[in-house]
């Protein structure tokens, strides 16, 4: 298994294939069933290409060729938060979950994202799994919430990362 940095197409598509399986895999009961449903590898490929172009950090898990998760990360998307970095979206194919792999890619991030004091992720409300994860890091809720529809209305929490100046050190 190899963390790198996105650079070719194949690894754009697979990316896009991860993405795409990985909502299916770790959204089924969270979100509405026919949006899942609906959710086409082309729409994933598509949403990865233009990330790619519009120079989304990325970075890739991969086991020989087969791209199996990835992290996308940068500078905080809204305006309620200065000098903060946020990790975008993070996705693990479900035969992978527990071996390590979501935290190394996470900790890649974390060091490339280590110049921000804070570090924002949003998480579906009701993804225990997702909110245990988060937690291990040192994420904490802060109260800030997001209605979004996803066929039907879902709330995303924000949870915040406040590294010490320590851990900023060790990356």
């Amino acid at each position: 298994m190899v963390i790198k940095r996105l650079e070719t197409d194949d690894e754009i598509r697979g990316k896009a294939y991860v993405h795409c399986q990985a909502w299916k895999e770790a959204y089924t009961g969270l979100i509405d069933q026919s949006f899942l449903d609906n959710r086409t590898l082309e729409m994933s490929q598509e949403r990865a290409f233009r990330a790619f172009q519009d120079n989304v950090p990325t970075l890739i898990a991969k086991d020989g060729n087969n791209v199996i998760g990835f992290v996308d990360y940068g500078k905080y998307r809204w305006d309620d938060l200065q000098d903060s970095g946020e990790v975008y979206a993070i996705y693990l194919l479900k035969e992978y979950y527990g071996k390590g792999i979501g935290h190394d890619l996470m900790e890649h991030a974390l060091q490339n994202l280590k110049e921000y004091k804070r570090i924002a992720v949003w998480v579906l409300e009701g993804n225990e799994r997702a909110i245990r994860f988060y937690k291990k890091f040192g994420y904490d809720f802060d109260g800030k919430k997001l209605i979004t529809t996803l066929g039907t209305e879902v709330t995303e929490l924000r949870m915040i990362l406040k590294p010490p100046q320590e851990m900023r050190d060790r990356f």
